[in-house]
Formats: C-alpha cells, sequence, structure tokens
C-alpha cells in the first residue's frame, strides 16, 4: 500500500469520526432545547422511587437527555427511572430535590428550583449565569447554588462565580460574597474574591467552600450564624465532606503549565493527611466529586468520544484501587439514601 493511500484512508477514516461526533451531539442537544422551549406541554412532576437510589442527569442520546433520572444503589445497571426534569445540574434528598437549568426561549434565562417530596416546586432563585454547583444539607434543611456570571467560565482568567445558601424553611444567607474571608488570619477585601462548590457538615451552621482571589485557592469552613469563611487550605477546589465528617474530598489541580488538569484529593481532618487518588494523567476530573459511601467516592467525567455525554466513576477515597467505571451516560450523581 502506498503512502498516497495510506493518507486518504486516514482522511477518510477522520471525517467519519468527526461527522459521527457531530451528528451525536445534534441529536441530544436538539433533543433538549426541543424540550426546554417546548410550549403547552405539561410541567413535569419529579417524584423519586423509594430507598437508596443514585439521581443524576441522564447523558444517553434520546428523548431522556439532559432529563433527571435515578438507579438503585445496589443495582447501578437496572433501568433507569427517569422523571423528565430537564436540569443542567441536580441533587436529592429523600425530602427534596434541587435542579439548577436553563430556560431557552425568546431570551435565555437560568433558574434554580427547589422541589419536595412529592415533586411540587418549592422554591426559585433567579440565577446570574450558567449553573455550575449545587448542593443540600443532608437533613435537607439547607441548599446552596453555584453559577457563573453571565460570561465567564472556569476556563477564563477572571472568570465571576455567585454562591448562594439559602435555609429552605427560613432565613436567606444571601452571597458569600458578604461573608468576611479570612486567610491566615487577615481578611481578604479583594474585588476579585470568587466562592463556589458548597457541601455542608452535619449542624445546621457549618460548611465548606472554594474561596479564590488573585490567583490563589483555598478550601473554606464557612459559618452561617458568624457569616466568615477561614481558609484551611491551599489549592483545593468543590469540597466534598464524608458521611461521618472526617475527611474532605476535593479536586486538585496538578498541572505546572496554564492548562488545568484536575485530579481529586482527600484531606483526613484529623491527621492533616492529604491522599491524592490514582486518576489517570489522561483524564481532569472537573466536579464536584460525591460520596457513595464512606469509601468510595463518585465523580462525572466527559466522555471525549462523545460531546456532550458522560459517565460516572467510582473510586476509593483511600487511593488503595484505581477508578471503574459506575454508571454510563450520567453526569451531576447525588446519593439518596
Amino acid at each position: 500500500m502506498t503512502s498516497r493511500t495510506v493518507r486518504v484512508l486516514l482522511a477518510a477514516v477522520t471525517a467519519v469520526v468527526l461527522v459521527a461526533a457531530v451528528a451525536y451531539a445534534a441529536v441530544v442537544v436538539i433533543g433538549y432545547q426541543s424540550r426546554a422551549t417546548a410550549t403547552g406541554a405539561s410541567t413535569p412532576v419529579p417524584t423519586l422511587p423509594a430507598g437508596a437510589r443514585l439521581v443524576f442527569r441522564d447523558t444517553s442520546p434520546g428523548q431522556d437527555y439532559g432529563v433527571v433520572a435515578s438507579v438503585p444503589l445496589a443495582d447501578p445497571g437496572a433501568k433507569r427511572v427517569s422523571t423528565g426534569l430537564p436540569c443542567d445540574r441536580v441533587y436529592a434528598t429523600h425530602e427534596n430535590l434541587m435542579c439548577l437549568h436553563t430556560d431557552r426561549g425568546t431570551t435565555t434565562s437560568f433558574q434554580a428550583t427547589l422541589y419536595d417530596a412529592s415533586g411540587s416546586a418549592l422554591k426559585s432563585w433567579p440565577l446570574a449565569g450558567v449553573p455550575s454547583r449545587t448542593r443540600l444539607s443532608h437533613d435537607s434543611s439547607l441548599v446552596a447554588q453555584t453559577s457563573f456570571v453571565t460570561g465567564s467560565s472556569y476556563g477564563y482568567a477572571g472568570f465571576s462565580t455567585q454562591t448562594t445558601i439559602s435555609a429552605v424553611n427560613g432565613v436567606d444567607y444571601g452571597n458569600l460574597e458578604s461573608f468576611t474571608l479570612l486567610v491566615d488570619g487577615a481578611k481578604v477585601t479583594a474585588k476579585d474574591r470568587n466562592f463556589w462548590g458548597v457541601t455542608f457538615a452535619s449542624d445546621d451552621n457549618t460548611f465548606y467552600a472554594t474561596a479564590a482571589s488573585a490567583g490563589h485557592t483555598w478550601l473554606v469552613r464557612g459559618n452561617l450564624r458568624g457569616r466568615t469563611l477561614v481558609a484551611i487550605k491551599d489549592g483545593a477546589e468543590c469540597p466534598s465532606l464524608s458521611p461521618d465528617g472526617t475527611r474532605v474530598a476535593y479536586k486538585k489541580n496538578t498541572s505546572t503549565t496554564a492548562t488545568k488538569r484536575w485530579t481529586l484529593a482527600v484531606l483526613d481532618f484529623a491527621t492533616g493527611t492529604e491522599t491524592q487518588l490514582p486518576i489517570p494523567d489522561s483524564v481532569s476530573v472537573d466536579d464536584q466529586a460525591e460520596w457513595l459511601d464512606d469509601g468510595t467516592l463518585l465523580y462525572g467525567l466527559a466522555d471525549p468520544a462523545k460531546p456532550g455525554d458522560s459517565n460516572v466513576y467510582a473510586v476509593k477515597a483511600d487511593g488503595s484501587a484505581a477508578p471503574t467505571l459506575f454508571l454510563r451516560h450520567a453526569w451531576s450523581p447525588s446519593v439518596v439514601r
């Protein structure tokens, strides 16, 4: 076979792959947008089956792309149950479901909607831009939401986020930018402060989040009643507190170049030991991890071969084993027990 023939065949194969990828992306995006802009359709009622479930955003191609679905924790390969509710990011407990969504129409807007166990909408908040992160406390009393301020994203220098915390049946604590940020005992008041990725402790006052300013990021411990944020570790983003409250998982940038590469790490509060998890160097985990149990973490990872698709992986929190595929065609996992 001549070198010219090889080049022609390679070009043909590349073209086929590109066409397939574009076709896949077009199908799933068009399907999602048609549901988001449909008029006259009944509003989905996002009720969840009883029992321990994994709730997630479905990314499989077809009519359920982009909607909230669930599978039994004990059998993630079982037939998934769809709620019909489109969400960009979702988090759920047995009492509530929080949905961050994009509403497309004459103009595009971004909203956060909280539902109760019967599927009724309880509250709704406007978002400043594209949805990013959301969390509910274990007792469903507190809810947090993060969005990009319109025009920003993590991929751009000078990005801006807005993060708020509210009591489900009470006070609205507002934007975390109104809290006092302390780093090494000194107040940080710079205008470029950003906060994102909240995770709640078991009490009704303590939470953890990411703070950033002047190119630095910190894991911060928040106090709702005191309205303070205290930096406790450098270089930790999107924290997730373990069910027993003894450890916190987060994503960590290990790149030495301008292109970020995030892996996952776990900090033991008692010993101060950080364990970096064996995430392959070929991938970057841009997600807020979720604890499956006290020993295992779940995280979403975009599928590079299928634009718009993603999968959920599981990895041991002690770093003892490589990640394994937990659920195909899924994003934004939350464990409901």
